[in-house]
């Protein structure tokens, strides 16, 4: 489980009773979108002709762009959630990775899922005895690319949902 069992009100919209703008709402989106895609390639190489999880991230973007609805984005990280099933490891963790950043069009605070799976693929990834430096590194690479206009909200979030996360963003 990646949500707390109480929203949060910086990751619900305006519209909805909390105080995420729409703008914001897009970079989250975009930044999970990045993480997923960065990981993508430890699926890829494992089911080359399951396009699922790459779909779901270009959901991601199409809806950030207007180009989908949010049930369409959500369906198709449905589908990329559905590719990881009857796999382990790596390319399970990166099929996950972009199934949560295409549901961050319906709930907001999946955008810390799609960091969470990507860093948990990459560790997996990771040759023995390098999972955690390969793990910090993936963290590292993400918060690198947080846009400033959301960052202190997701490294708050971080913070807060580290334990319900792995304890995967102690980077």
């Amino acid at each position: 489980m990646i949500l707390p069992k109480v929203r949060d009100p910086r990751f619900v919209t305006i519209r909805r009773g909390g105080t995420l703008t729409d703008d914001d709402h897009r970079l989250l989106a975009l930044w999970a979108a990045s993480c997923a895609e960065h990981v993508l390639g430890l699926f890829e190489a494992a089911r080359p002709e399951d396009p699922r999880p790459r779909h779901a991230i270009e959901h991601a973007r199409a809806w950030v762009r207007g180009e989908v609805r949010m049930m369409e984005a959500r369906a198709a990280g449905g589908h990329a959630m559905g590719a990881a099933r009857d796999l382990r490891g790596a390319a399970r963790h990166a099929a996950y990775a972009a199934g949560q950043a295409a549901v961050v069009a319906h709930v907001a605070a999946h955008e810390l899922g799609a960091a969470a799976y990507a860093i948990k693929a990459a560790r997996a990834a990771a040759p023995d005895g390098r999972d955690e430096t390969a793990g910090r590194a993936e963290c590292r690479w993400q918060r690198d690319r947080l846009p400033e206009a959301i960052r202190e909200l997701v490294l708050d979030d971080q913070r807060l949902r580290n334990d319900i996360c792995w304890s995967v963003f102690d980077c």
